[in-house]
């Protein structure tokens, strides 16, 4: 009897063990659940702060394939600030160099990568090799946060450095071809463009050949009058620079060109150059300061006589040009002044302003101003008589002009929540006079 009750005691006991089990595993499931999520949060809260400071990049493909670090929409509020500029290379591809600078916790640590997008990537190509370099160069600073207990190294077999063999000796060659047809009741317009270049880029040497031609046709219809018109240009450029020092280049300029807009049945033009820049051509992604010096030959054939009775010409001119790009955290800027003259007659010249300047003034404010202005005093293919009214509205002939000038400045102003992690592509973007 009493080894009866002892089993059945034992019974009951694993009876009450199954039944109660499964809430219990569920409580436990539920608690272990509940702390993994507070640990995620945690290291949300610990993630570092990075401000992404690019023209033209994803964003949004940034987010969605680097998803452990919180993005931020100033860069003060960062704790890394990611730098990326870019500059065209030699094949047709671009250059594009990622400087990532530690603030706040990270200040005075700083490493700079760069990619080389081939000449024929596509736009998917560029940006997930643009998201390898960013986890590369973020993971200095992430060894350093909660982060690193998730971070586990990949090593990608490469082969190793061997010297290239190139069949077409570093040149690359382009040609594209363009047509364009508009039209309505009271106006059409058809136009086609060709173009054709072949470069050659090496440390040592840089080769720039291009031609590319324009030709454009219009009717308007006004009541019972038709206008029409036409307009060609063509044009070749070849350049060739050759490497000196860190500091120096030199080369030289041929063009080529025929434009009935200028005047132009032929100019033609030969200038050797010299180039000083202040800082060495290496740093050219975030800083040049340039000095170009040009002087030339110039063979002018008009299609119509000019205002000083020529209908053919041969000149000498030079210019100097200096220009200075810089590409710092606090924004953009370029300027470039040029000044330019015949020998002939010093009265004769021309002298270029242009400038771009984009930067942030405090928190979520930024200033964007650009312009352009130019002293013209060298028209020399003007055509003698006057433009007709088609012809100005139209701009189917260069006017004669002692100035031009372009100006633009806007404010942009964004407040409200740091953070920029989430992306949400539902109904696509909206805009509203420029604004996304």
């Amino acid at each position: 009897m009493k080894n009866r009750i002892i089993y059945l005691l034992i019974i009951v006991g694993l009876l009450l063990s199954y039944f109660q089990s499964p809430g219990l595993a569920e409580e436990n499931r539920h608690s272990s659940s509940l702390k993994e999520t507070q640990d995620l949060n945690n290291l949300r809260e610990l993630a570092p702060r990075v401000f992404i400071d690019c023209r033209g990049c994803d964003r949004d493909y940034f987010r969605e394939h680097i998803t452990y670090i919180n993005y931020v929409r100033d860069r003060q509020d960062a704790d890394i600030h990611v730098l990326i500029t870019d500059q065209p290379t030699g094949s047709g591809g671009r250059e594009y160099t990622f400087t990532f600078i530690g603030q706040k916790k990270f200040e005075g640590k700083q490493y700079t990568l760069v990619y080389n997008s081939r000449p024929t990537a596509t736009r998917d190509d560029i940006r997930r090799g643009q998201v390898e370099v960013l986890q590369r160069g973020l993971f200095p600073f992430l060894i350093e946060t909660p982060l690193s207990d998730y971070i586990y190294i990949n090593f990608k077999e490469r082969l190793g450095p061997t010297s290239v063999n190139d069949p077409w000796k570093f040149w690359i060659f382009s040609l594209s071809l363009e047509g364009n047809f508009q039209g309505e009741e009271s106006r059409k317009t058809r136009s086609l463009e060709v173009n054709f270049s072949a470069n050659k880029v090496t440390p040592e040497i840089k080769i720039r050949l291009g031609f590319s031609g324009e030709f454009d046709r219009r009717k308007y219809i006004y009541e019972e009058e038709t206008i029409k018109t036409a307009s060609d240009e063509k044009n070749f450029t070849g350049m060739v620079v050759k490497s000196l020092t860190g500091h120096w280049s030199a080369g030289a300029w041929v063009e080529a060109e025929s434009s009935t807009y200028k005047n132009m049945d032929l100019y033609f033009t030969v200038a050797p150059a010299v180039e000083f820049n202040i800082f060495p051509y290496s740093e050219s992604t975030r800083r040049q300061l340039r000095l170009l010096y040009r002087i030339g030959l110039i063979q002018n054939d008009y299609n119509e006589k000019t205002i000083f009775g020529k209908l053919k010409e041969t000149l000498y001119n030079e210019s100097l040009t200096t220009t200075l790009e810089i590409r710092e955290p606090w924004g953009s800027m370029s300027a470039s002044l040029e000044g330019s003259h015949y020998f002939h007659d010093f009265s004769k010249n021309r002298l270029q302003l242009r400038g771009f300047l984009s930067f942030r003034v405090f928190r979520g404010l930024s200033v964007d101003i650009r312009g352009r202005y130019e002293r013209i005093h060298d028209q020399l293919s003007l055509p003698v008589g006057e433009a007709s009214l088609d012809e100005v509205l139209l701009k189917i002939k260069e006017l004669q002009t002692a100035y031009d000038y372009y100006f633009s400045i806007g404010f942009r102003y964004t407040f409200g929540s740091v953070y920029s992690n989430v992306v949400n592509p539902r109904f696509g973007g909206i805009r509203y006079r420029g604004w996304r």
